[in-house]
């Protein structure tokens, strides 16, 4: 039986937290683990509630962010195995053991939300990011910013350079492994009501998400930024050649050099950056 620690960020998340952590303590019957809550800076009644319940409370004195939280109950963690959840109740915390049961033979465990219950307004940027990552990483993700998830300290620990302090923690571990071809599964769970009131701002979060998208990926894998603008460029160049020969007839050579060197400069910036992203790797 693995030794599990949960970890669980919550930030004004008096509503919820109290029955979380006695679900928790319900359905990880069985299981060696440790539970803490790493309370954000909330000025609500979360750490009071917390203390209440005989686990690990981790105190920021201000709020710091998602990831910040994360960070630093995964720094205080006893056990290997780390499972984190959020404290809005929206996980179904009976596929906990669930997860856990598949790591060892999968390098990270993931609860594929059902997007039928994700709020019809933040449907169209999740699919935008959701195609943008499947490109970026070769792979079909299901869910890239799941909260629900199981994985080893020490994977997580070497990634914490990269990984921010915002909300964007769980979309960028998610890259950060995929991209390192680390195994991960993705196992379809249901989405509930959360308690009390979403930190999602959606406008802002998805353009950060996507800089954050290609960021991450161009740390990783650069040709996959850099090769496909050097094709655009280089087509953009050859249409401008034949539209100025055959419609202007007047070949604009200038615009077509300055286009096509420009396609060059990028592939060649692409290349050294894998390169030096390869040799870092060693």
């Amino acid at each position: 039986m693995q030794k599990v620690s949960i970890v669980i960020p919550a930030y004004n998340e008096e509503k919820g937290i109290g029955a979380l952590i006695d679900e928790i303590k319900e359905k990880m019957k069985g299981y060696e683990y440790e539970m803490l809550v790493v309370d954000d800076g909330s000025f609500d009644n979360t750490a009071k509630i917390v203390r209440e319940k005989d686990v690990v409370l981790i105190q920021h004195t201000e709020n710091r962010g998602y990831g910040a939280a994360l960070k630093s109950g995964i720094r205080k963690a006893k056990y290997d195995t780390i499972a984190i959840t959020d404290a809005d109740g929206t996980y179904p915390i009976s596929e906990m053991p669930e997860l856990i049961k598949y790591l060892g033979e999968y390098d990270m465990v993931v609860g594929a939300r059902n997007k039928q219950k994700i709020p019809l307004i933040r449907k169209p940027a999740k699919f935008f990011l959701n195609m943008l990552a499947n490109y970026l990483t070769a792979t079909k993700i299901p869910d890239l910013n799941s909260g629900l998830r199981v994985f080893k300290k020490d994977l997580a620990v070497n990634f914490f350079n990269l990984l921010p302090d915002g909300f964007s923690f769980t979309t960028t571990i998610t890259l950060a492994m995929l991209t390192n071809n680390y195994l991960v599964k993705f196992i379809p769970i249901d989405y509930l009501q959360r308690q009390g009131k979403s930190k999602i701002r959606p406008i802002r979060d998805t353009y950060n998400f996507s800089t954050l998208i290609i960021r991450t990926v161009m740390y990783f894998n650069p040709l996959k930024i850099f090769v496909p603008i050097g094709i655009i460029l280089f087509l953009m160049a050859m249409l401008v050649f034949v539209y100025s020969k055959f419609v202007l007839d007047k070949v604009m050579d200038i615009t077509v050099v300055v286009i096509l060197m420009s396609a060059v400069q990028i592939v060649a910036i692409g290349l050294l950056a894998d390169l030096v992203d390869k040799r870092s790797q060693k």
